[in-house]
């Protein structure tokens, strides 16, 4: 834990009859006078989290971003770009500037964390009304659990696969249930199973298994570059192949819709990383902790990629992008239980840590009373499973075409209206204590504000309403919009910023001078 986390917040300031108490540092907690007990808005996991309970530091967020980041599919983003015609050069910055990009929306949204204690479905209440966060709540989580599923699926592949190499021929041809051998259900089973037995112990149990993971996988990850560079004798063919597309047009064709897939990876977190930095000992701790942990490890994990991929095309004569097929290849048993155990590492706790605290909170925002955060993490994993990501996987332009690329795109324009109603309208100012108090500032119109509900639906028709491709007709669904598509969440992102702002310049007087969602400054 960093120093930054471990100092004494000092004494705080509030008047009397206060409900909220603002520290020398800026982080905001409740005071005494401060009643949450509508069960219908607070549970004890969506109530601000006490100052004292405000623990994680740099490393924290560092290991956390590490866990997340060194997972299989950001493994193969780069694949994906050279497969595109890109040398590994622009593949690897083509990552590395997407991270740096999506970093700031993710610094900017984890401030309220930070500073109010507060998970992402509530600071959503400030802008949507405290009914209406909601709606993107359940966007998110929708996203979530079916990431859970797939997460969970490839990692009992993992198992599966490797698993088959220790215990031999008979593990990979048992007999075939529902298009697969039972043993890779079992192995599914285990590895979601294993996922729930972790989160269900809570975020203290997670912060103590990211800490300890973050490093593990590094470290078979670059084992991994190790054996194949001595199997290989050296690196080489991948990394001597020039790029196809040049860095003329042909290159900026591409580079532009790639950087937004790219950004897409972590949009999901530049929403919800108020979950996690709502346990923040200080803002310079969570700035630090992400700014070190995304860019710079999906960057070397980029690069690690391009690495041992080019030793695997010199010792097999084709690139295995894979980890877990390169990996399947080890004839060394304690190779291959290393590879197990990295594999099993990493897909837990990036599937843990991006795909069930989100869910969690946002169905226990749906109903309090019923649902605690374990509650809803019990159901992703139940929701993970019932919509078949064995199916998904197996059609990957039905679900990332009409599915995953038009959620995914709303999720921009949620940002947007997120960052511009907490840093321009309201300059950073919440009442804490009315987040959870029907019929008060965040009440608007029966708990829901239609102006970021506009917003949103707009900016998410400009983001995905000129999709194209797949199951999408070629000149785009609204084919005026086609232009944009490439565009999708940084469109999304300032079209509902803009619209935002634009709608709250004309509020009605009559709300404004009641002060209906109007800003306040803490007390």
């Amino acid at each position: 834990m960093s120093s930054a986390a471990a100092s004494p917040p000092g004494p705080p300031t509030a008047g009397p009859g206060a409900t909220q108490q603002v520290f020398p540092d800026g982080r905001v907690a409740l005071t005494d006078a401060a009643r949450l007990d509508d069960p219908r808005y607070a549970n004890d996991d969506l109530r601000p989290v006490p100052i004292e309970r405000r623990t994680w530091g740099v490393y924290n967020y560092l290991s956390l971003w590490v866990g997340m980041a060194h997972n299989i599919p950001s493994w193969t983003l780069a694949s994906g770009l050279v497969a595109l015609g890109m040398n590994w050069v622009q593949a690897v910055v083509t990552i590395m500037l997407a991270n740096l990009i999506v970093l700031v929306p993710m610094i900017m949204t984890g401030h309220a964390g930070t500073r109010y204690g507060i998970p992402f479905p509530v600071f959503a209440r400030a802008s949507f009304g405290l009914r209406g966060a909601n709606l993107p709540a359940l966007i998110r989580a929708a996203v979530a659990c079916a990431w859970f599923g797939i997460q969970s699926w490839i990692g009992g592949e993992g198992i599966f696969l490797l698993a088959g190499k220790l215990l031999g021929h008979g593990w990979q041809t048992a007999a075939e249930f529902g298009g697969y051998p039972w043993t890779q259900w079992l192995s599914f089973a285990l590895f979601w199973l294993l996922e729930l037995a972790i989160i269900a112990r809570g975020m203290e149990t997670l912060r103590r298994f990211e800490g300890w993971a973050a490093p593990f996988v590094l470290i078979g990850a670059f084992a991994l570059l190790a054996w194949i560079t001595s199997e290989a004798g050296g690196l080489g063919p991948l990394l001597d192949q020039p790029s196809k597309l040049g860095w003329g047009h042909e290159f900026w064709k591409v580079f532009f819709p790639a950087l937004m897939g790219m950004i897409g990876f972590w949009s999901t977190l530049a929403l919800n990383i108020p979950d996690f930095t709502r346990f923040g000992g200080s803002q310079r701790a969570q700035v630090r902790g992400q700014a070190l942990g995304l860019p710079t490890t999906m960057t070397l994990f980029a690069l690690l990629s391009v690495l041992v991929t080019s030793g695997s095309q010199a010792v097999y004569g084709t690139p295995v992008w894979d980890p877990i097929q390169l990996a399947a290849k080890l004839d060394n048993t304690a190779g291959l239980l290393l590879a197990l155990l990295t594999v099993l590492v990493a897909t837990l706790s990036v599937n843990i840590a991006a795909n069930v605290v989100s869910p969690a909170y946002d169905l226990s925002n749906l109903w309090p009373r019923r649902i605690s955060f374990r509650t809803g993490a019990l159901v992703t994993g139940v929701v993970g499973v019932v919509i078949f990501p064995w199916k998904l996987i197996s059609n990957p332009h039905v679900y990332i075409y009409t599915w995953l690329g038009v959620v995914g795109g709303l999720l921009g324009t949620v940002a947007g209206v997120l960052i511009a109603d907490y840093w321009v309208v309201r300059r950073t100012e919440l009442d804490l204590a009315e987040l959870y108090l029907p019929g008060g500032r965040y009440w608007y119109r029966a708990g829901w504000n239609w102006r970021a509900v506009t917003a949103l639906l707009v900016g998410g028709v400009l983001a995905v309403g000129g999709s194209y491709g797949g199951p999408f007709p070629a000149g785009g669904v609204i084919p005026a919009l086609k232009p944009l598509a490439d565009y999708g969440w940084a469109v999304g992102l300032a079209g509902s910023a803009v619209l935002y702002l634009l709608f709250e310049r004309i509020r009605p007087a009559a709300q404004a001078a009641a002060g209906v969602g109007a800003p306040k400054r803490a007390t």
